[in-house]
């Protein structure tokens, strides 16, 4: 077969596809800006200030996001908030949660690289209940099935979640008669615990070495919901060494920041210390 000399390949067009349409992003970012306005109401100037888009623009999107009842115009003072239309589909999230779904590749992980005991438990009353647990490499089982049942202050799950409820809401606790952080309620010492929150509060999780189970270690991380309200814990419970608890704990307090995410919470300004990967979106220790 004869080619001409000089006859050129045909250079394949680039795509100019791009995998997102950007008036919805626009759409997004503006219903994003409503929600994280503490004033809870904005203008429309103000709006497309914030986020560089054309005020004509803006004003188009923010009149069909009006329509579908995603956001709300005040007649009067010609400002925008987030609309009841949102109530609707937010509850529909919230009231298809799969708990254990969500947790099951982060304790999948957990488990894998620690060759510990994963488990996902969410506050009920004056109680934890595990909802989600994988097992790990070691040859020793730990009762952490669904459905079992531990006291909101026991050890490592309870240092970490009374570290991170608010303050009215931590007094509450501590001033309970029944106090199990450190085992058995005879061992209870006030002042250390104190001093030890705002360890925990510093570093993300918690810890027990031992005092609860002897030989057995545990670490664990508060999982918040909406409103940055805490609503469960990651516990990871194993015999490894006590001097693996600081290589483990940012890996649990990681994980438990994910699931937070995915729940809907906001956490990283809750903590003092930033641990996340850049991989998962977040911020590294």
């Amino acid at each position: 077969m004869h080619i001409k000399t000089g006859q050129k390949k045909k250079k394949k067009a680039k795509s100019a596809y791009k995998p997102f349409v950007p008036a919805v992003e626009q759409a997004s970012r503006i219903l994003v800006c409503l929600g994280e306005n503490p004033g809870f109401k904005l203008g429309v100037t103000e709006i497309c200030r914030q986020l560089r888009i054309h005020k004509s623009k803006g004003y188009s999107i923010l009149n069909t996001l009006k329509q579908f009842g995603f956001i709300e115009k005040d007649p009067q003072t010609k400002t925008y908030s987030l609309g009841a239309g949102l109530i609707f589909l937010s509850r529909n999230v919230l009231d298809n949660l799969n708990y254990p779904e969500i947790a099951a590749p982060f304790l999948d992980n957990l488990a894998r690289d620690t060759s510990g005991t994963a488990a996902f438990g969410l506050i009920s009353g004056t109680h934890v209940i595990v909802i989600a647990n994988r097992g790990g490499n070691q040859n020793i089982g730990f009762g952490l099935r669904p459905g079992h049942r531990f006291h909101i202050t026991l050890g490592a799950h309870g240092k970490a979640i009374v570290a991170f409820l608010n303050e009215p809401e931590r007094e509450k606790v501590l001033t309970k008669k029944n106090l199990h952080f450190y085992g058995d309620i005879s061992r209870m010492d006030m002042k250390r615990l104190r001093e030890e929150v705002a360890t925990y509060r510093r570093l993300g999780y918690a810890w027990d070495i031992g005092e609860v189970t002897p030989g057995v270690n545990v670490v664990s991380a508060p999982v918040f919901g909406i409103g940055e309200k805490v609503i469960g814990c990651i516990i990871l419970i194993g015999t490894f060494t006590e001097s693996r608890i600081e290589e483990y704990g940012p890996t649990v307090a990681n994980a438990a920041t994910q699931i937070s995410h995915k729940l809907g919470a906001k956490v990283d300004p809750l903590y003092q210390t930033p641990f996340l990967s850049k991989e998962t979106g977040g911020i590294q220790r």
